[in-house]
């Protein structure tokens, strides 16, 4: 049973400084949001976080809400902040398709209610996508021409490639999710749309990730940089999971700089 009832569309409910809403994702489907506003009247720029596997909890945008991330990047950026639940993940409707069309319409409907937010600058939005979430954020990023800059950690940029190198449990939920044609590894190929990209691009990866190899993160910046966009990839020394020690000096000094003048991040 969901958390939240998943029938009344543009519904909020109230969480101490923050808002629960489900939006319509253009199809009949529903998508959980969740927001956290600055202290500020006037308009500023927003963040918008989207999630990763989670282990098979299925939290959704929630873990952004109980990890605290959602208010911090509010109060100590003065942004709206911003997580999204993908398709099959907390509220939302499903069922999950591997970071694929549905999953894109879902990070688009919250893009566009950012949009219509009086605490929100439209030409100040990023979009940050974690793990699965990077996969999904990278394609939406080549069909929303308009996104200030994207934070990409953890992703796969070639979907047929991780396929091929992958583990039996992450093959096994691409096949479920997505299926094995050519369209199914283009729709979730950002590589190979990289050419349609316009946001400044931060790349954080792992050197040593057994779920996304380092390389995949190396071949899409470079796709990136050919195509005029400015990309900027760090690499850390762990696996998968990115330690928060090590990538907040990075992520405070791209986010004061892209989401200037409101961006105080301390």
């Amino acid at each position: 049973m969901p958390p939240y009832p998943r029938h009344r569309l543009n519904s909020v409910m109230a969480m101490s400084a923050i808002t629960q809403h489900m939006i319509a994702r253009g199809d009949g489907a529903a998508v959980e949001l969740f927001l956290a506003r600055p202290s500020a009247a006037k308009s500023a720029g927003a963040i918008l976080f989207v999630h990763g596997n989670q282990g098979g909890l299925l939290l959704g945008g929630k873990e952004a809400v109980d990890d605290g991330s959602l208010l911090r990047f509010s109060a100590r950026l003065n942004v709206t902040s911003a997580a999204v639940s993908q398709p099959g993940f907390g509220a939302s409707d499903g069922p999950a398709d591997f970071c694929g069309p549905a999953t894109q319409r879902a990070i688009v409907a919250a893009l566009d209610f950012l949009r219509e937010q009086p605490s929100v600058d439209p030409s100040r939005i990023v979009l940050y996508g974690n793990s699965r979430g990077a996969v999904a954020s990278a394609m939406v990023a080549a069909q929303v021409p308009d996104l200030r800059a994207i934070i990409l950690t953890g992703g796969v940029y070639d979907l047929k490639g991780a396929y091929r190198s992958g583990s039996r449990g992450l093959q096994q939920a691409i096949q479920k999710e997505a299926g094995l044609s050519s369209e199914a590894f283009s729709d979730r190929s950002a590589l190979y749309h990289s050419h349609k990209i316009h946001a400044e691009t931060l790349l954080l990866h792992g050197k040593y990730d057994d779920r996304a190899p380092v390389d995949q993160a190396e071949r899409f910046s470079g796709a990136l940089s050919e195509t005029g966009v400015p990309v900027t990839l760090h690499t850390f020394e762990c696996g998968h999971r990115l330690p928060r020690e090590q990538i907040t000096p990075v992520l405070r000094d791209f986010l004061t700089r892209i989401l200037a003048p409101a961006a105080i991040y301390h």
